[in-house]
């Protein structure tokens, strides 16, 4: 029984990097460069591509605040 657990948790783990890879296709199916997940730090804060921080929601989303 141990063995076969084994084996099973092997498999697990060399099939997650091949899942992972999927969602990275445009419309005909091929793979594409995936686009850059934001940033939230604690506090619903974002960096931007410039590395300035904006707050993320709330009443004063977009203003510039210090980074955490």
């Amino acid at each position: 029984m141990f063995r076969v657990s084994t084996i099973a948790a092997a498999i697990a783990l060399i099939a997650t990097p091949a899942l992972a890879a999927g969602p990275c296709k445009d419309a005909k199916g091929k793979f594409t460069k995936c686009p850059p997940a934001a940033a939230t730090t604690a506090g619903g804060v974002t960096k931007d591509k410039n590395g300035k921080c904006h707050v993320a929601s709330g009443p004063k989303k977009g203003q510039f605040t210090k980074c955490p």
